[in-house]
Parts: structure tokens; sequence; C-alpha cells
């Protein structure tokens, strides 16, 4: 398939809003008893995204750029990790600061990373399969049915193995963050609606996974 700069910026804002929200994730919000990351205004966006990549690229290619986030995702860890242990300056007093922000835990970063494939490749699928069983009819349901199950196993998967066993874990804490999560995809269906319509009409495309293979591996299949 030819890759046109539309296809590109996509891609872009996709991996942006993925690795703008692992670091603002750091800071808590409050709207009184409602606790919040502030990055729950970041995430979703990737998954929007990410439903834009599935029905109008098609599966295949969002499988891809699933892959290419982690990896840069990954990326962008690695060099903070360096930027952290590299000596600070005599006159340098943000390293404890630095540390906070970017100095992400092994248990952390292992639940950030699981959830996000989890999440991610089963919303894609989701979409796929709906985007069949619908013949392409009523958006809305597959960027919010996909919303529901992806967002809520990785909300789950996320807190569940970064705070199980801590004072901070409990079931409120997962349903908040999908509830939060789901109502921005509500909030942003009219944007996907208009986006979608739009690639499809620039593109020429509007593909349907019939024969795909949906393992998350099946990275050298034709297409």
């Amino acid at each position: 398939m030819k890759i046109s700069y539309r296809l590109v910026v996509i891609i872009a804002v996709f991996i942006t809003c993925l690795i703008t929200a692992n670091i603002i994730a750091v800071k808590v919000i409050g709207f009184g008893s409602f606790i919040l990351p502030a990055a729950i205004f970041v995430f979703p966006l990737s998954y929007i995204f990410g439903d834009i990549l599935t029905e109008v690229y098609g599966y295949k290619v969002a499988r891809r750029v699933i892959w290419l986030g982690f990896a840069c995702n990954l990326l962008f860890v690695f060099f903070a990790w360096i930027g952290q242990i590299l000596p600070p300056a005599p006159f340098w007093q943000g390293q404890e600061a630095y540390k906070s922000i970017l100095g992400y835990t092994p248990r952390l970063l292992g639940a950030s990373l699981s959830a996000y494939l989890v999440g991610e490749f089963v919303n894609s699928f989701v979409l796929a399969r709906m985007k069949i069983l619908t013949k392409g009819r009523w958006l809305w349901t597959r960027t919010i049915g996909s919303t529901i199950v992806g967002e809520g196993l990785d909300t789950a998967i996320f807190i569940t193995l970064a705070y199980i066993g801590t004072p901070v874990f409990a079931a409120a804490l997962i349903f908040n963050h999908w509830v939060s999560k789901v109502g921005i995809e509500v909030v942003f269906t009219p944007l996907t609606y208009i986006i979608v319509n739009w690639l499809k009409r620039q593109e020429g495309i509007d593909t349907y996974d019939v024969q795909t293979h949906f393992s998350p591996f099946a990275m050298v299949e034709k297409g």
C-alpha cells in the first residue's frame, strides 16, 4: 500500500499522544473525590486515532503502527533512563524532579507496556470485526464499542499490575478511569466521523479485513 502524507500525520499524532500521556500521567488531578491522572485527557486520543487507522486503512496497517508506537515508547524510556543516570552538573538542582517525572520503575513500565499492547490490539480487532458484521454502517457503534472493550482491558491491566497490593489500588479507580476514557471517545465521535469520511474520500479506500489474519505477531502478512 502506498503511504500517503495523511497516513504519516495520523501515525505521528498517534505516537505523540501515546508518549505524551506516559509523561504527564505522573501528575494526579482531582475533581472533588474523583481522582484521575492528567493523561486522562490525552491517552484516549491514541485510541481515537487507532480507530481511524483501523477503519480507514485496516487492521494490518494498525498492527504495524501499534508495534511502532511500542518501539518508540521503549526508545523514549531508554533515553530518559540514560539522561537520569548521567551525572548532573554541580549547579543543577533538578535531579530529583527529573527522577520523579521520568524515572519509570520496572513495575510501572511493565504495567504500562502490557496494558498498551493488549488494549490497542483488542480495540483494533473489535473495530475491524464489527465493521464486517455491520457491513460498514453505524461507525459510532464500532468506535465506542471497541473503546469500551479495549480501554476496559487497558485500564484494568494497568491499574492492577501497577497498584495491586498497595493502598492506591481499588476497583473504583479502574471504573473511574474506564468511564472517563469512554466518555471522551463519545464526545469526540462527531470529529471521528469527520476525519474518517474525509480520509476515505482523499485516500480513495475503505478497508474491510475480510481475509486478515488477526494475530498481533503476523507481521509478514502481505498488504
